[in-house]
């Protein structure tokens, strides 16, 4: 039986690299689960206060979101086998690169994926991967690579 593979797929949400990924695995037969964190913004931002009570004070409605969405993040991290982590030009993604920190301080192999624009404000988060792509289809060479040996 082949070992099949769990990739995390952290990061932006505005663009369509996920779904080029999934393609692209899909289409090369390769054995992972790709999951990766809730992507529809309104939810993750809300997720909190719907479910656990409305707050007065931004500060605490952000905090209690971001709680909420950590016990999704951090068991999906820590049961990946791969994390990849996508960052965009669009905005700062902070919490893309916590999650890359997370995974680098568990020992997960990481791999950023970001335009070159990006390079020097990255470099300590490039430092820390394994291999930074800057299409995502060079992501899913990487994990054929990695997971058959295919090049």
């Amino acid at each position: 039986m082949q070992r099949r593979w769990n990739v995390y797929l952290s990061g932006e949400i505005h663009s369509d690299w996920r779904d080029r990924i999934t393609t692209g695995t899909e289409a090369a037969g390769l054995p992972v689960d790709l999951s990766s964190p809730v992507t529809d913004h309104e939810a993750s931002d809300n997720a909190g206060v719907s479910i656990l009570g409305a707050e007065t004070d931004g500060f605490w409605k952000d905090h209690k979101g971001a709680q909420v969405n950590a016990i999704r993040t951090r068991t999906l991290i820590r049961h990946a086998d791969i994390v990849i982590v996508r960052f965009g030009d669009q905005y700062r993604q902070w919490n893309a690169a916590f999650d890359a920190g997370f995974a680098a301080a568990l020992g997960k192999p990481l791999i950023v994926l970001h335009d070159s624009s990006l390079t020097h404000a990255l470099k300590e988060v490039d430092g820390a991967a394994l291999a930074v792509a800057s299409q995502p289809e060079q992501v899913v060479d990487l994990l054929s690579y990695v997971i058959e040996g295919r090049l």
